[in-house]
């Protein structure tokens, strides 16, 4: 009997763990957040993809897919239900296409937005929004492909009418006119120097070129000459450069007249401010000095004898005691 119950009780333990790692589990992955539902109409296929696919908005997985089937407002069309997180910014310049996951090639669902608008995409009517869906890489690689297919074929086309029967004895014909040809020129070529003449007699091809020679020769004397000109033209300059730079130079030609044009308005300033009042001042003492003079040469005039007796008593004045106005009796 103690054998059972421990049974039970193991049993018991096992079952209450499991329930619990379950409910763990169930917790651990819920998810809370709130989610939009929109639609997907696509006129290729789909192949890949599976409900409970991811959807990614510029490669972050933001929603799950819900349901996949046929659309009933478009025939012909794949209708593709998805979920996405309310965070998500789906505008109405927001568009999908399908991706795929590496080498496994499950398929998502891949938002982007081509930021031509910035209102959020929202339905007229109580349906879902519907997000437009675009080809995906691989389709677009698939229709290339046939196009280079095509273009490949064309090429491979025409290459065959190239190397036809009847275009192949044209070519070897035209081969044959370029032989013809380059013979026509060289006999050309031959009677030309008859014409001439041999290179002791007139003018000949040899002439020329000897003459050509002497020509090109002279040219290049000229050049070198006019190189040379160029160099000595080139030291002159650097030679005015020089000397305009010694001249420039703290110390040098116009750094001296410089200080001295600095010297002689400071003696110019110091003349006005010390000589130039001396000079006023003794101006107006030698004024003063010359009117005194004057002044005692009119007294000498008038009264001769002050010389000897001195000026006298000076005549009462006007106010005085003894003041009598001239003309008075």
């Amino acid at each position: 009997m103690e054998n059972k119950s421990h049974a039970l009780a193991a049993g018991a333990f096992i079952l209450a763990v499991t329930a619990m790692l379950i409910s763990l589990a169930f917790w651990l992955t819920r998810d809370t957040s709130e989610r939009r539902i929109y639609e997907l109409s696509s006129a290729e296929g789909v192949t890949g993809l599976q409900p409970q696919a991811g959807v990614r908005y510029k490669g972050v997985v933001v929603g799950r897919v819900t349901y996949i089937g046929l659309d009933a407002a478009k025939p012909g069309n794949v209708l593709v239900r998805i979920a996405i997180n309310d965070a998500a910014p789906i505008t109405q310049s927001t568009f999908g296409s399908l991706g795929f996951q590496g080498v496994t090639g499950l398929a998502f669902v891949q938002l982007d937005d081509s930021g031509e608008s910035q209102q959020k995409l929202v339905s007229a009517d109580a349906s879902a929004p519907r997000i437009p869906m675009r080809a995906g890489t691989l389709a677009r690689l698939s229709e290339q492909g046939l196009g280079i297919l095509t273009q490949v074929e064309e090429a491979s086309r025409k290459a065959n009418q190239l190397l036809a029967l009847q275009n192949q004895k044209v070519l070897m014909d035209a081969i044959a006119n370029l032989g013809q040809a380059a013979a026509s020129i060289e006999q050309l070529s031959k009677r030309a120097n008859q014409v001439l003449g041999p290179p002791g007699s007139g003018v000949s091809l040899p002439q020329l070129a000897t003459e050509a020679d002497n020509t090109l020769r002279g040219m290049q004397a000229t050049s070198e000459r006019l190189g040379q000109s160029a160099d000595a033209v080139r030291k002159s300059s650097d030679a005015f450069k020089a000397m305009s730079t010694r001249m420039s130079e703290p110390g040098g030609t116009l750094d001296k007249i410089a200080r001295g044009s600095e010297a002689l308005v400071a003696t110019s300033q110091a003349l006005n401010a010390h000589v130039v009042p001396r000079l006023n001042r003794t101006a107006d003492d030698a004024a003063r000095t010359a009117r005194q003079v004057g002044r005692a040469v009119d007294m000498v005039g008038d009264n001769p004898q002050s010389l000897i007796l001195g000026r006298g008593v000076a005549p009462p004045g006007p106010g005085e005691s003894g003041f009598a106005a001239p003309g008075a009796k």
